[in-house]
Protein backbone atom coordinates (compact mmCIF):
# COMPACT_ATOMS: atom_id res chain seq x y z
CA UNK A 1 0.00 0.00 0.00
CA UNK A 2 2.76 2.54 0.58
CA UNK A 3 4.73 1.78 -2.54
CA UNK A 4 1.39 2.54 -4.28
CA UNK A 5 1.34 5.41 -2.61
CA UNK A 6 4.65 6.39 -3.24
CA UNK A 7 4.05 5.71 -6.94
CA UNK A 8 1.21 8.20 -7.14
CA UNK A 9 2.91 10.82 -5.48
CA UNK A 10 5.95 10.49 -7.30
CA UNK A 11 3.50 10.42 -11.00
CA UNK A 12 1.88 13.24 -9.29
CA UNK A 13 5.46 15.10 -9.04
CA UNK A 14 6.26 14.33 -12.23
CA UNK A 15 2.90 15.50 -14.06
CA UNK A 16 3.53 18.61 -12.20
CA UNK A 17 6.61 19.68 -13.53
CA UNK A 18 6.05 18.44 -16.83
CA UNK A 19 2.91 20.92 -17.38
CA UNK A 20 5.31 23.84 -15.85
CA UNK A 21 7.96 22.61 -18.90
CA UNK A 22 5.51 22.79 -21.06
CA UNK A 23 3.45 26.22 -19.43
CA UNK A 24 7.17 27.30 -20.17
CA UNK A 25 8.34 26.43 -23.86
CA UNK A 26 4.75 27.80 -24.61
CA UNK A 27 5.28 31.17 -23.36
CA UNK A 28 8.75 31.23 -24.91
CA UNK A 29 7.09 30.42 -28.20
CA UNK A 30 4.89 32.43 -27.97
CA UNK A 31 6.27 36.14 -27.39
CA UNK A 32 3.69 38.74 -26.69
CA UNK A 33 1.41 40.41 -29.22
CA UNK A 34 3.85 42.60 -32.39
CA UNK A 35 6.29 43.14 -29.47
CA UNK A 36 9.52 44.96 -31.00
CA UNK A 37 10.78 48.37 -32.26
CA UNK A 38 8.80 51.25 -34.12
CA UNK A 39 8.98 55.07 -34.57
CA UNK A 40 6.61 57.70 -33.36
CA UNK A 41 5.07 58.94 -36.52
CA UNK A 42 2.30 61.73 -35.96
CA UNK A 43 1.21 63.16 -39.46
CA UNK A 44 1.36 66.90 -38.54
CA UNK A 45 5.03 66.19 -36.62
CA UNK A 46 3.53 66.77 -33.00
CA UNK A 47 4.74 64.85 -29.91
CA UNK A 48 2.84 61.07 -28.77
CA UNK A 49 0.74 61.39 -25.33
CA UNK A 50 1.93 58.48 -23.17
CA UNK A 51 -1.18 57.33 -21.00
CA UNK A 52 -1.46 55.76 -18.07
CA UNK A 53 -4.13 53.45 -19.18
CA UNK A 54 -5.57 52.77 -22.60
CA UNK A 55 -7.40 55.94 -22.94
CA UNK A 56 -6.48 56.51 -19.33
CA UNK A 57 -4.52 59.89 -18.36
CA UNK A 58 -1.69 61.29 -19.80
CA UNK A 59 1.89 60.90 -18.10
CA UNK A 60 3.90 62.17 -20.57
CA UNK A 61 4.73 61.92 -24.61
CA UNK A 62 7.48 61.20 -27.02
CA UNK A 63 8.71 63.29 -29.76
CA UNK A 64 8.24 62.57 -33.32
CA UNK A 65 10.61 60.23 -35.37
CA UNK A 66 11.38 58.62 -31.08
CA UNK A 67 12.19 55.06 -31.31
CA UNK A 68 10.49 52.93 -28.82
CA UNK A 69 10.55 49.48 -27.69
CA UNK A 70 6.85 47.64 -27.26
CA UNK A 71 5.72 44.93 -25.10
CA UNK A 72 2.43 44.27 -27.02
CA UNK A 73 0.94 46.33 -30.30
CA UNK A 74 -2.42 45.42 -31.12
CA UNK A 75 -2.21 47.64 -33.99
CA UNK A 76 -5.07 49.43 -36.28
CA UNK A 77 -6.62 51.73 -34.00
CA UNK A 78 -5.60 49.71 -30.99
CA UNK A 79 -2.83 50.23 -28.34
CA UNK A 80 0.60 49.85 -27.77
CA UNK A 81 2.65 49.11 -24.30
CA UNK A 82 6.08 50.33 -23.62
CA UNK A 83 8.48 50.75 -20.27
CA UNK A 84 7.93 54.62 -19.43
CA UNK A 85 9.85 56.35 -16.52
CA UNK A 86 7.37 59.42 -15.16
CA UNK A 87 5.40 61.33 -12.05
CA UNK A 88 2.38 58.65 -12.11
CA UNK A 89 -0.56 60.05 -10.30
CA UNK A 90 -0.89 58.06 -7.13
CA UNK A 91 2.10 56.28 -7.32
CA UNK A 92 5.10 59.03 -7.58
CA UNK A 93 8.26 59.23 -9.90
CA UNK A 94 9.53 55.64 -11.42
CA UNK A 95 9.20 53.25 -14.68
CA UNK A 96 5.56 51.95 -15.39
CA UNK A 97 3.93 49.91 -18.08
CA UNK A 98 2.07 52.97 -19.92
CA UNK A 99 0.37 53.03 -23.55
CA UNK A 100 0.44 54.70 -26.82
CA UNK A 101 -1.91 54.68 -29.53
CA UNK A 102 -0.83 52.13 -32.31
CA UNK A 103 -2.13 54.43 -34.81
CA UNK A 104 1.08 56.40 -34.80
CA UNK A 105 3.54 53.91 -35.01
CA UNK A 106 5.71 52.58 -37.82
CA UNK A 107 8.12 50.07 -38.25
CA UNK A 108 10.42 52.39 -40.78
CA UNK A 109 11.91 55.54 -39.11
CA UNK A 110 9.92 58.15 -40.68
CA UNK A 111 11.20 61.61 -43.22
CA UNK A 112 12.18 64.30 -40.90
CA UNK A 113 9.43 66.41 -42.27
CA UNK A 114 6.09 65.13 -42.21
CA UNK A 115 4.64 67.10 -44.71
CA UNK A 116 7.01 65.72 -47.40
CA UNK A 117 5.29 62.56 -47.23
CA UNK A 118 2.03 63.87 -47.60
CA UNK A 119 3.13 65.98 -50.55
CA UNK A 120 5.02 63.18 -52.09
CA UNK A 121 1.76 60.96 -51.82
CA UNK A 122 -0.52 63.84 -52.85
CA UNK A 123 1.82 64.38 -56.23
CA UNK A 124 2.43 60.92 -57.05
CA UNK A 125 -0.13 61.02 -59.41
CA UNK A 126 -1.06 63.91 -61.60
CA UNK A 127 -4.67 64.01 -61.05
CA UNK A 128 -4.82 64.10 -57.46
CA UNK A 129 -4.22 67.84 -56.77
CA UNK A 130 -6.73 67.89 -59.50
CA UNK A 131 -9.16 65.57 -58.17
CA UNK A 132 -8.58 67.34 -54.44
CA UNK A 133 -9.74 70.82 -55.49
CA UNK A 134 -12.78 69.07 -57.47
CA UNK A 135 -13.84 67.33 -54.25
CA UNK A 136 -13.30 70.60 -51.97
CA UNK A 137 -15.50 72.67 -54.67
CA UNK A 138 -18.26 70.22 -54.08
CA UNK A 139 -18.29 70.06 -50.51
CA UNK A 140 -21.58 71.17 -48.67
CA UNK A 141 -21.81 71.42 -44.74
CA UNK A 142 -23.82 68.65 -43.39
CA UNK A 143 -26.22 68.63 -40.40
CA UNK A 144 -24.44 66.83 -38.28
CA UNK A 145 -25.63 62.94 -38.70
CA UNK A 146 -24.30 59.39 -37.81
CA UNK A 147 -23.13 56.98 -40.68
CA UNK A 148 -21.89 53.54 -40.35
CA UNK A 149 -18.86 51.86 -42.10
CA UNK A 150 -19.51 48.85 -44.42
CA UNK A 151 -16.70 47.26 -46.02
CA UNK A 152 -17.17 45.23 -49.17
CA UNK A 153 -16.08 42.51 -47.37
CA UNK A 154 -17.52 41.55 -43.71
CA UNK A 155 -14.22 40.70 -42.64
CA UNK A 156 -12.28 43.90 -44.51
CA UNK A 157 -12.25 47.84 -42.84
CA UNK A 158 -12.28 51.21 -44.40
CA UNK A 159 -9.77 53.81 -44.05
CA UNK A 160 -9.54 57.60 -42.78
CA UNK A 161 -7.45 59.98 -45.15
CA UNK A 162 -5.85 62.89 -44.47
CA UNK A 163 -7.64 64.56 -48.01
CA UNK A 164 -10.37 63.14 -50.03
CA UNK A 165 -8.14 61.32 -52.21
CA UNK A 166 -6.81 57.39 -52.26
CA UNK A 167 -3.17 58.54 -52.40
CA UNK A 168 -3.44 60.65 -48.96
CA UNK A 169 -1.74 59.99 -45.55
CA UNK A 170 -4.18 56.91 -43.52
CA UNK A 171 -5.12 58.51 -40.65
CA UNK A 172 -7.31 55.42 -39.14
CA UNK A 173 -8.95 52.61 -39.94
CA UNK A 174 -12.27 50.98 -39.27
CA UNK A 175 -14.30 47.67 -39.46
CA UNK A 176 -17.79 47.09 -40.30
CA UNK A 177 -20.16 48.45 -37.73
CA UNK A 178 -18.20 51.61 -36.88
CA UNK A 179 -19.98 54.68 -36.17
CA UNK A 180 -18.51 58.16 -37.36
CA UNK A 181 -20.49 61.71 -37.90
CA UNK A 182 -20.84 63.78 -41.16
CA UNK A 183 -19.46 67.21 -40.78
CA UNK A 184 -19.28 68.08 -45.16
CA UNK A 185 -21.00 66.17 -47.97
CA UNK A 186 -18.70 66.14 -51.40
CA UNK A 187 -18.77 64.33 -54.76
CA UNK A 188 -17.26 60.97 -54.04
CA UNK A 189 -16.01 61.57 -49.87
CA UNK A 190 -17.62 62.55 -46.50
CA UNK A 191 -15.32 64.76 -43.90
CA UNK A 192 -16.34 62.91 -40.85
CA UNK A 193 -15.34 63.21 -37.08
CA UNK A 194 -14.90 59.95 -35.11
CA UNK A 195 -16.35 60.41 -32.19
CA UNK A 196 -13.99 58.40 -29.50
CA UNK A 197 -11.27 59.91 -31.00
CA UNK A 198 -11.78 62.93 -32.19
CA UNK A 199 -10.19 62.79 -35.74
CA UNK A 200 -11.75 64.71 -38.98
CA UNK A 201 -10.58 63.21 -41.62
CA UNK A 202 -12.37 62.14 -44.97
CA UNK A 203 -13.75 58.54 -45.97
CA UNK A 204 -15.28 57.33 -49.43
CA UNK A 205 -19.35 57.70 -49.64
CA UNK A 206 -19.29 54.27 -51.35
CA UNK A 207 -18.13 52.45 -47.88
CA UNK A 208 -20.70 53.90 -45.44
CA UNK A 209 -24.23 53.77 -44.76
CA UNK A 210 -26.97 55.71 -43.71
Amino acid sequence: MKTRRFTRLVSLILALALTCCMAALAEDAAPSQAEGTYYVFTDTGEDLNVRSTPGGEIVGTLPYGTQVSCLTNEGGNGWASIEFTCDMPGSGMGTYTCYISSRYLRKTEPPADPASLRLSALTSDTGSLAEINAEFLSAVRAEPHTVTVRPTRASGFVNLRWAPTENSELMATYTSGYELVVLKVMDRWLQVEDPVTGDVGFINKAYVSD
